[in-house]
């Protein structure tokens, strides 16, 4: 019998068992394969799937895509809540004292008592190591975390300017101006002073710090004044404040206004006194 005979005489068998479609390709080496409904039959009549079938196989339909971890989600800090999945934990408390090994209930009761948060330090140890932290501990780690990420962003921008010692002062003010410009944009700023016409007795690199100090705004240095050029020039790379400097300068104007308010206080209360002393 033919080829032609046999898919023919299947395809009217098929059909009025199943009442189904039946499709035909002939494979690369010239044997008939017969689908019926996804399935498929070799003139030997043996059933299989058909890598020729256009169903869609069930466990590719219900596989979900896996998302991918973001690599910087490791270089956060932030609590936990109260999912605790492990039992035991090495525990280090708000003051970074070491507590040991303790259970999860315990743990959970110190949370309470204290008002304290729990923030993971190393999971892929055993037993794992977590911190007790209050909010203010977190919000400042954060800020450092930030910080180094921002330096670790790309190469930072160094500006130049270059002055005279003879420069006048309203010169040198709009100079200033233009450095804390490029400070604010997070640049670091390479400032040379050289040495004018006129002499000085007075070391430049002297100069240049009273020159500095005449920024409005809060400085640091990547490298402070020093004499260069066989004392010809003086030269120093300024950089945008920390959030370390920042937070010591708030609190050295948030002391020095309570310093302030004390001896106004005290001026008062003394002049209050001599009004009501006799002459």
């Amino acid at each position: 019998m033919s080829s032609a005979c046999l898919r023919w005489a299947l395809s009217h068998a098929s059909r009025g068992v199943c009442g189904g479609t039946l499709n035909s390709w002939r494979t690369a080496s010239g044997a008939g394969l017969i689908s019926y409904n996804g399935r498929c039959v070799s003139a030997s009549l043996s059933w299989g799937w058909c890598p020729l079938s256009t169903t869609v196989d069930e466990t590719e339909e219900g596989q979900v895509p896996k998302k991918k971890q973001d690599p910087r989600a490791r270089a956060t800090i932030g609590s936990i809540g109260r999912k605790i999945h492990q039992r035991h934990l090495q525990v280090i408390n708000e003051n970074g004292e070491n507590m040991g090994t303790m259970h999860r209930a315990d743990v959970l009761r110190l949370m309470d008592e204290n008002g304290l948060k729990l923030v993971p330090l190393n999971e892929n140890k055993d037993p794992p190591v977590y911190r007790l932290m209050t909010g203010k501990q977190i919000h400042e780690e954060q800020l450092k975390l930030r910080e180094k990420q921002k330096a670790k962003t790309g190469p930072v921008q160094v500006k130049e300017l270059t002055v005279s010692s003879d420069i006048g002062n309203h010169d040198l003010l709009t100079k200033l101006r233009q450095v804390q410009s490029w400070l604010d944009k997070n640049h670091h700023v390479r400032i040379t002073l050289r040495t004018g016409r006129v002499e000085h007795t007075q070391p430049l690199d002297t100069t240049l710090e009273q020159m500095v100090q005449q920024i409005e705004g809060l400085v640091g240095f990547v490298s402070k004044p020093k004499v260069i050029r066989d004392g010809r020039a003086a030269m120093c790379i300024l950089r945008p404040p920390s959030v370390k400097e920042l937070r010591e300068m708030n609190k050295a104007f948030m002391g020095a206004g309570v310093r302030a308010l004390l001896f106004m206080e005290r001026a008062d209360v003394a002049l209050q006194v001599e009004r009501r002393t006799p002459p």
